[in-house]
């Protein structure tokens, strides 16, 4: 296994060239720089690469794209669209970040604010 430079573990790997279909579930980390058709789900982080071509219905904690994204998106956390992705999706998440450069069509839903933040002043209240 992998060490990402924020300490999290890459415990999984689509590499470019590589063409997968199919249901996904993992643990940690996963990232995907090959083509993936089908279901992903995870509570944890799925890396789309500038390589990634995914169609997908996916359901994670905290998604980053830099590659080409097509499907339906539900994150728990955030979801960042990087510069050199091109996503064509309904995105659901509480935290949408998008950097300059990248391309989105389709829809977005967001809550007003994360649901660890809300949960966390409720417990502090």
């Amino acid at each position: 296994m992998k060490s990402r430079n924020d300490g999290a573990t890459l415990n999984g790997f689509l590499d470019r060239g590589s063409h997968f279909q199919g249901e996904l579930t993992f643990e940690d980390t996963f990232r995907i720089d090959g083509r993936f058709e089908g279901k992903i789900r995870s509570g944890s982080e799925l890396i789309l690469g500038d390589s990634a071509d995914v169609n997908a219905d996916i359901e994670v904690g905290r998604l980053s794209v830099n590659g080409k994204l097509s499907g339906s998106v539900h994150a728990t956390e955030r979801i960042e669209l990087l510069a050199r992705s091109r996503v064509f999706a309904t995105l659901s998440s509480p935290v949408l970040k998008v950097e300059e450069g990248a391309f989105f069509q389709g829809t977005c839903q967001m809550s007003e604010k994360p649901a660890a933040v809300l949960e966390l002043r409720a417990v502090k209240e």
